[in-house]
C-alpha cells in the first residue's frame, strides 16, 4: 500500500467519530406516544396532532409554568371600552414557512376557524362582534361584553390550541382536515412531508426564518423558542420494550411516555433520566356514543357508573404504587380549586347493581362496539379493563382492537355501530384540560354539533354559561359541584382516574420540557 493512501485512510478513520458525533448533535430522535395520522390540530383533539402543531405553528400567547399567559407572537395588546375592545400588535419579522410574512388577517382567519371547534374558542366566538385588521401587524377583537379569559384562550396549550396559520389555509372548513401538503407553519420547525412514513417516521427541520422572542425566559409554551437541532425525527415504535432498549442503547434520545413497568429499568441506567413532567397528570376517561343504542339511553349509561372501579383501571396500567395515580376523580382535576366529591358515590364498583339497572333500562341486547387501542400502553390497558367490565355485565360486547390513528379516524363517524360506527372508547386528557368548564370538551352538551360522542344536555350548557358569569371563586365552586352532579345524571363521559406518566430522556440532553404533557423541542441541547 502506498504511504499516502495509508495516511489518508488513517486520517479518515480518525475523523469518523467526530463526524458521527457532529451528525448526532444535529439530530434529535424522539419516540412519540402514537403514530401521526392527522395533521390538522383544529379538526382533532388527538394529542399527537397537538404535539405536531406545537412543532410547526406558533401561538399569539404562550402559557408559562405558572399557567399565566405571556406574549408570544404578539408584541403586546391594549384593552379599551370597559374590556370589550382588544387591540393586538404582532412582533416584527414573523414569517410563515413559505417565507410570507405573518399578517393580522392570518391571525383573524386562524382564530375564526379555531373558534368553530374548540371549547374556549366557541365561547370567545359567541362573544365576538367583530375581528378587524387595522394594518398588517395590528388587529382588533370587539366583544359584546367583557371576557376575562381572553388571554387564557389565546394561550391555550391543550387540545385544539389556537395556532396561527396562513389565511389561505385557515379558510378550510373547520370540519374538513387540512392535507399534509397544506402544513405551512409559523413556528420553529418545518414539517417535512416528503419524508413522512406513516407508522414509522415523522421529520421536522429547523426553520431558519423563525424569529424567537428577544427577551424572557423559556417557561411552558412561553418565552424564547431557540432551536439547537437541525432536525427532529419522530420514530414510531409500537413495541414498548423495543423503545426502552433504544433509550438504553442511545439509539433514541427521548421517549415521550415511558411505560411504568419499564421505568424502573430505565432509572437504573446512568445515561437515562426519568421524570414525571406534569404535576397535573392526566385524566383517563371512557367516552360513550350518545347517538345510538344502547349508549343513547341515560339509564344504561348511569348503570355503567355503578360498575366502574377507578382503582382497577388505574392499576392495570400504573401498577399498585399509590404515588402513580388517584381514584375518586370527578369532573375536574384533583387538587385544583373546582374539584369536589359531589356525586362520587355513584362509583359503587358493584356489578350486580349495574346488571339490575341495565335490565331496568330496557336494554335489548344491542351490540356494543368498544374501540380498543393497541399501540398506546395506557389506552391498551384501559381498553382491556373496559372490555372485561362489559363482559361481566353480560351485555353484547364487540371488542375491536386497532391502532390509535385508526381510532382517531373511526371515532369521528356518526354512523351506527352496525354500519362502521362505534359505542365507546377509552382515552385520556391532560389535567390542564379539566381545570374548569371553559376548556372542558367532555362536559359539553351540544349534541351533533359538539365534540365526538355528541351528548346533548341543555342543563350542562346552562351551568357552563352560569360558571362564566359567576362573580367569585366560591360561586364558581358551587356551580362546578352542580355540573359534576349533572354529569353523573347525563353521563357525557365516565372518569376512570388520574395518573402521572413518566418521561425518559438521555442525560446528555438539557432543556427538556413537556409542559402540560407537550413535548417541545426548542431550547433543547446535547451536552
Amino acid at each position: 500500500m502506498q504511504r499516502r493512501s495509508f495516511l489518508a485512510g488513517a486520517a479518515a478513520a480518525a475523523a469518523a467519530p467526530s463526524i458521527v458525533q457532529a451528525q448526532a448533535n444535529r439530530v434529535l430522535k424522539v419516540v412519540p406516544h402514537a403514530n401521526l395520522t392527522v395533521m390538522d390540530p383544529v379538526w382533532t383533539t388527538a394529542y399527537i396532532t397537538r404535539n405536531h402543531g406545537f412543532a410547526v405553528w406558533d401561538t399569539l400567547y404562550g402559557l408559562d409554568d405558572e399557567y399565566k399567559p405571556q406574549p408570544q407572537m404578539v408584541e403586546g395588546h391594549t384593552v379599551e371600552n370597559d374590556g370589550k375592545l382588544w387591540t393586538f400588535t404582532l412582533r416584527e419579522g414573523l414569517r410563515f414557512h413559505n417565507n410570507e410574512p405573518v399578517r393580522a388577517q392570518d391571525c383573524i382567519a386562524s382564530l375564526e376557524r379555531w373558534g368553530k371547534r374548540d371549547a374556549m374558542g366557541t365561547r370567545l366566538a359567541a362573544l365576538t362582534e367583530e375581528m378587524r385588521a387595522l394594518d398588517d401587524r395590528r388587529f382588533t377583537i370587539r366583544l359584546s361584553r367583557p371576557f376575562g379569559l381572553m388571554l387564557d384562550a389565546l394561550a391555550k396549550p391543550t387540545s385544539n390550541a389556537p395556532f396561527i396559520m396562513p389565511a389561505s389555509i385557515a379558510a378550510t372548513d373547520a370540519f374538513t382536515q387540512i392535507r399534509p401538503d397544506q402544513v405551512i407553519g409559523s413556528g420553529p420547525f418545518t414539517f417535512n412531508a416528503r419524508e413522512l412514513i406513516s407508522g414509522s417516521r415523522v421529520v421536522y427541520e429547523k426553520f431558519a426564518g423563525y424569529r424567537p422572542r428577544a427577551n424572557g425566559t423559556p417557561s411552558g409554551t412561553a418565552g424564547p423558542k431557540v432551536v439547537h437541532f437541525d432536525r427532529v425525527e419522530w420514530h414510531i415504535i409500537p413495541d414498548f420494550a423495543t423503545a426502552a432498549n433504544a433509550m438504553v442503547s442511545g439509539e433514541m434520545d427521548w421517549w415521550e411516555v415511558a411505560t411504568p413497568d419499564l421505568a424502573p429499568m430505565l432509572r437504573r441506567n446512568r445515561n437515562v433520566n426519568v421524570t414525571v413532567p406534569d404535576p397535573l397528570g392526566s385524566i383517563a376517561v371512557m367516552r360513550p356514543n350518545h347517538l345510538h343504542a344502547p349508549m343513547n339511553n341515560p339509564k344504561f349509561r348511569q348503570a355503567l357508573l355503578r360498575a366502574v372501579s377507578q382503582t382497577d383501571f388505574m392499576t392495570a396500567f400504573m401498577g399498585s404504587d399509590p404515588q402513580g395515580f388517584k381514584s375518586g376523580v370527578g369532573a375536574f382535576t384533583p387538587g385544583t380549586p373546582l374539584a369536589s366529591d359531589a356525586g362520587l358515590e355513584v362509583f359503587e364498583n358493584n356489578i350486580e347493581t349495574a346488571r339490575r339497572m341495565i335490565r331496568e333500562s330496557g336494554y335489548n341486547g344491542e351490540r356494543i362496539v368498544l374501540l380498543g387501542t393497541t399501540d398506546i400502553a395506557s389506552l391498551a390497558a384501559w381498553s382491556q379493563v373496559a372490555a372485561d367490565m362489559f363482559r361481566r355485565l353480560q351485555v353484547n360486547i364487540d371488542f375491536q382492537s386497532m391502532d390509535w390513528g385508526t381510532v382517531v379516524q373511526r371515532r369521528a363517524q356518526q354512523t351506527p355501530p352496525d354500519a362502521g360506527g362505534w359505542s365507546a372508547f377509552c382515552t385520556n386528557w391532560g389535567g390542564l384540560d379539566h381545570l374548569n368548564p371553559a376548556g372542558h370538551l367532555m362536559l359539553r352538551g351540544q349534541g351533533r354539533q359538539g365534540f365526538i360522542g355528541w351528548p346533548e344536555s341543555a342543563r350542562l350548557e346552562s351551568l357552563r354559561e352560569a360558571w362564566f358569569e359567576a362573580p367569585d371563586l366560591p360561586a364558581q365552586q358551587r356551580i362546578a359541584a352542580d355540573l359534576q352532579r349533572q354529569m353523573f345524571e347525563d353521563v357525557p363521559y365516565i372518569p376512570l382516574g388520574q395518573f402521572f406518566q413518566p418521561l425518559a430522556h438521555r442525560r446528555n440532553l438539557t432543556g427538556v420540557m413537556q409542559p402540560g404533557g407537550i413535548p417541545v423541542f426548542w431550547n433543547v441541547r446535547r451536552t
